[in-house]
């Protein structure tokens, strides 16, 4: 089988599957993501991005799956970003070759990226009109956020309801594995 990434194995550590291949990967974040890759807590693998670059505490461009556990520099400062992971009953030779058109649905199903008024402005968020569906579900959250605005009020004129269910405006992204 032909992977699309390098494998990163040293004993007494989970795989590391960088999707680098003729991209430079500095030795810093390599030592970085071998010293992660021993926590007993990383499930399975852990995944590099080509945007792999050390950080603080954890490397950026990467996905560190836990077991039992949450490592906020794991997720830096997409930290209320979620990320969810959904097993299909797909398997790879159900999928197309061309995979463009599950991709557009993707997009259509979750919104992404700026609102085209450029970075100095307040970007309003990626629906243009909020699905009933995400404005039912910051009504439960709602009372929750009015509370922690009270502690922290800069927090109050974000695009916490017109970014709730997108994937934002940063470097987010779907995978299909």
């Amino acid at each position: 089988m032909c992977n699309n990434y390098n494998t990163i194995e040293q004993q007494g550590q989970v795989p590391i599957k960088a999707w680098t291949k003729g991209v430079p990967f500095e030795d810093a974040a390599i030592a970085q993501l071998n010293n992660i890759a021993q926590m007993s807590l990383v499930h399975s693998h852990i995944a590099v991005m080509p945007d792999v670059h050390m950080g603080k505490g954890a490397t950026i461009g990467s996905v560190i799956p836990s077991v039992d556990a949450v490592i906020p520099a794991a997720v830096g400062v997409d930290i209320g970003c979620g990320m969810v992971a959904t097993k299909t009953t797909l398997t790879a030779s159900q999928l197309p070759d061309n995979l463009a058109a599950i991709r557009h649905a993707f997009e259509a199903a979750v919104p992404h990226g700026r609102t085209g008024r450029g970075r100095g402005a307040r970007d309003r968020g990626a629906w243009h009109n909020i699905p009933d569906v995400v404005a039912g579900e910051w009504q439960k959250l709602e009372k929750r956020f009015e509370k922690i605005c009270v502690k922290h009020p800069a927090i109050k004129n974000s695009n916490h309801v017109n970014h709730l269910g997108t994937m934002g405006t940063g470097n987010h992204f779907l995978e299909l594995a």
